[in-house]
């Protein structure tokens, strides 16, 4: 089987080629080696390797900013999108795609569902629905749409390594307490996403998050403890819980947004998750 992943740079992408299955041969394709807002660019790619599936692992994911750049936002979230889908379908390529949970609005009190109603507060959110309804539109019937939430590896720029590097640098954190959902460990949606490459037929949704129900603080502040009692911190700091107003940001963003998610062989609860990728940077910083 060969797959493309688009999406080089990120850290989805990096644990993809991190947990390739042997008998997956796959390209990883970053911006300056795809265009995916050029239909043009796509084809090319597609007849060059002819891949039995592609995986999206790109995006554009300034939640802030795109408040400010929807249109940016919108070309690589929807109409870039479309056009993996459109070729995928041409070549009869398996396109899986992954969304987030910004596509809700965070009024509920349950964990959301793949069948629950949408309503993004963001552009960001509603840049990432509607890739989601252009897939629909397009290639329903060989796609899957994969929602998850809060990402952090040992790869990449996330929450987990701003908190380490915070918490090294500052007397104190105040960190948002009233903002509900679930971390997610990239390498098990990584593993999902493979399991879902060689399935012999996929659902058009999926929700992947790992178990459990944590706040931004409580997620800091287990990062603070392990972090500190595996020896990558030396001294804690004061982590303060605040509520969303006294963190203003230009985007807003679900109060809850906890998923309910497919149990499989590659999601735990998220502080079992945290402990792993800790024991990986602790050997990597």
């Amino acid at each position: 089987m060969r797959a493309i992943i688009i999406g080089k740079s990120g850290q989805l992408a990096q644990e993809l080629v991190a947990t390739l299955p042997e008998s997956i041969e796959a390209i990883c394709l970053g911006s300056n080696e795809i265009d995916i807002t050029k239909l043009a660019d796509l084809e090319a790619k597609f007849n060059d390797y002819q891949p039995h599936v592609v995986i999206n692992a790109s995006a554009y994911t300034n939640v802030d900013k795109a408040e400010s750049e929807r249109s940016q936002a919108f070309l690589l979230n929807e109409e870039g999108v479309r056009n993996i889908a459109i070729t995928a379908k041409k070549h009869a390529a398996r396109f899986l795609h992954v969304s987030t949970d910004f596509v809700f609005d965070g009024s509920q009190s349950r964990a959301y569902s793949t069948t629950d109603e949408t309503n993004p507060i963001g552009v960001y959110g509603a840049s990432k629905l509607a890739g989601e309804k252009a897939i629909e539109g397009c290639y329903a019937e060989n796609s899957a749409v994969v929602r998850t939430s809060w990402l952090y590896s040992e790869f990449g720029n996330n929450f987990v390594k701003t908190m380490l590097r915070l918490m090294k640098d500052k007397p104190a954190l105040n960190v948002v307490a009233d903002q509900i959902g679930c971390p997610t460990n990239a390498k098990g949606l990584a593993q999902f996403l493979w399991f879902l490459a060689q399935s012999e037929s996929v659902d058009s949704r999926y929700h992947y998050s790992d178990l459990g129900v944590a706040s931004w603080y409580d997620f800091a502040v287990a990062i603070q403890s392990i972090a500190y009692d595996k020896g990558i911190l030396t001294a804690k700091i004061p982590v303060n819980p605040i509520p969303s107003e006294e963190y203003p940001t230009p985007a807003k963003r679900p109060a809850f947004s906890l998923m309910k998610t497919v149990r499989t062989d590659f999601n735990y609860h998220w502080q079992v998750q945290l402990e792993k990728v800790l024991d990986d940077l602790k050997v990597s910083l």
